[in-house]
């Protein structure tokens, strides 16, 4: 456990930085396009790239190619850098090519996305948007092979800086497009082709300097790229073979998000402001404390994982996803706590600004804290998923991906039809919260059949933690009250509510799980520059 929190401590400090600039892009893009039709087609095209790069080669890249690496550079006579080289290489002309077609293609994509319905100039700016952004899919490939390799090679840090040169590149051209001459009212009919231009290149550009700063650190370890076309017998077959589970647990996931943006940009033609941006503001709030925490653990524990497996030791590959699990579930059962409590404070601060009104704002908040409900389900589920692609074991992880994406889809649409208009997008965000606690129940029972048994100290863990969080809760909400009555839920009456109600989660939080000798709290805790190091104990897992 003691290993793995130091070995992510530079990891973490990184992502801090990556996904703090990056709540800072989604600040400066929310508030210069809003939620409404230039904020929808600014989202779904956006989004278009991310959906087509996992389903041609995303998947397969961040589930399979670590071990694969690992595995090549234990065997292979150069330290597995011709494997590498070849896996650049295939990821350069499979994406470049897509990428080249996608871009002719742009409005059947688009039309894949956006409900039949949707207002024909918000698609006409989304198809403008998804040509300037769908080449993305050739460099988030490039990028992901070179940061597996990286990582492989013990060298964390420069996949988790890259992202903030990205996020720099988005702020600035959206400071950019504020200072453009343009409408009173932005809409997507009086939007500019200069504003329409700016945003296209500066964002995917943020993409493109964000694979080039990789390039230094793998020149570092000795890595030189030549492309390689002598695929046949390089032991890619085998790749090949795993591939094919992932394929299908990435076409079940986006098969379900492409239902929710479907159903969330109805929702959005339905209710002016409560569509898919909010659906996606929120869920990108959501999702910070996963990605500065347990992606972290995540990406440190998948190379030991592998090497465990690699080594057939399950009992080891065991206790290195426990020591794991416990370190997720100290952060994200007060996170989610917290995000139910403050939610619709939180996105208030945040987003009502310019474009986004209060009671758009607030809305984003009651989503939060929806989503709210499965951080730690989706949280653990996500770090047991990669006990399984340690093992190359691809199947598994394929067939229940498809359960939790049909449980996804039918909640959703049940939800939907239930609920009134102005509700409809909070109900997607409960049905995919539900989906990641019957992903987590699954994954677990599978899980103990692979490796057995863990020790029972990751329920522990996570019953304590909850027991510790909930009185600090109880008072936030008093004081959340009081608050409100005295400052209202607008700004100033929403920053004074996270201050002070945040300050009595955690105050109390830490304090409570100290009391109650929890050791990864010391050790997290010993982790934080400044604070005294503490006595961490044992060092298993």
């Amino acid at each position: 456990m003691t290993s793995l929190l130091r070995s992510t401590r530079t990891m973490a400090i990184g992502t801090v930085a990556s996904r703090g600039t990056g709540f800072l892009r989604t600040l400066v893009i929310a508030t210069v396009l809003g939620v409404a039709a230039v904020g929808t087609a600014f989202n779904v095209a956006n989004t278009a790239p991310n959906i087509v790069y996992e389903l041609l080669l995303g998947g397969v890249l961040s589930s399979v190619v670590v071990p694969l690496l690992v595995r090549a550079a234990k065997n292979d006579s150069d330290g597995g850098e011709a494997y590498a080289q070849r896996l650049l290489s295939l990821a350069v002309l499979v994406l470049g090519g897509a990428a080249l077609l996608l871009v002719l293609l742009a409005p059947a994509v688009v039309d894949v996305y956006l409900d039949a319905d949707a207002d024909p100039a918000t698609r006409d700016l989304a198809i403008v948007f998804a040509r300037f952004f769908l080449p993305q899919v050739l460099f988030y490939g490039a990028g992901a092979v070179m940061g597996a390799y990286l990582n492989t090679r013990g060298r964390f840090g420069p996949p988790m800086w890259a992202p903030v040169l990205n996020n720099v590149v988005v702020i600035v051209t959206g400071l950019v497009f504020l200072l453009l001459p343009g409408p009173t009212k932005l809409t997507a009919g009086s939007i500019t082709d200069m504003q329409i231009t700016v945003l296209g290149i500066g964002v995917t550009l943020g993409i493109v300097a964000q694979t080039a700063a990789l390039v230094p650190a793998l020149r570092q370890t000795g890595f030189r790229f030549v492309p390689r076309l002598d695929l046949r017998g390089s032991g890619l077959g085998h790749a090949a073979k795993l591939a094919r589970w992932v394929f299908l647990l990435v076409v079940a996931q986006q098969a379900a998000l492409i239902v929710v943006i479907k159903l969330t940009t109805k929702a959005g033609s339905e209710v002016a402001g409560r569509g898919y941006p909010s659906y996606v503001y929120a869920f990108t709030l959501w999702q910070l404390p996963y990605a500065i925490v347990a992606v972290s653990v995540i990406t440190a524990l998948l190379p030991r994982m592998s090497r465990a497996a690699a080594d057939e030791a399950p009992a080891r590959l065991r206790a290195i996803l426990d020591g794991g699990l416990r370190a997720v579930l100290v952060v994200m059962v007060p996170a989610a706590v917290a995000f139910v409590v403050l939610g619709p404070s939180i996105a208030t601060l945040v987003f009502n600004h310019r474009e986004i009104s209060l009671s758009e704002a607030r809305f984003i908040g009651v989503l939060l804290a929806v989503f709210a409900f499965g951080l730690v389900p989706f949280s653990t589920y996500q770090l047991q998923m990669r006990a399984f692609f340690a093992q190359q074991d691809t199947r598994t992880p394929a067939l229940v991906s498809v359960v939790v994406s049909v449980t996804m889809v039918v909640a959703d649409v049940i939800l939907y039809a239930a609920l009134p208009a102005d509700l409809k997008v909070a109900g997607l965000a409960a049905g995919q919260a539900l989906s990641y606690v019957v992903g987590v129940v699954l994954v677990s029972r599978l899980l103990v059949r692979r490796t057995g048994p863990g020790r029972g100290r990751v329920l522990q863990v996570a019953a304590r933690c909850l027991a510790a969080v909930l009185p600090g809760a109880l008072v936030a909400v008093l004081v959340l009250l009081g608050v409100q009555a005295l400052l209202g839920q607008g700004f100033l009456g929403a920053l004074v509510a996270v201050v002070l109600c945040g300050a009595v989660l955690a105050g109390g939080y830490v304090a409570l799980l100290t009391r109650m000798r929890v050791p990864e709290v010391d050790r997290l805790l010993s982790l934080v520059p400044g604070l005294p190091r503490r006595d961490l104990g044992r060092t298993d897992g």
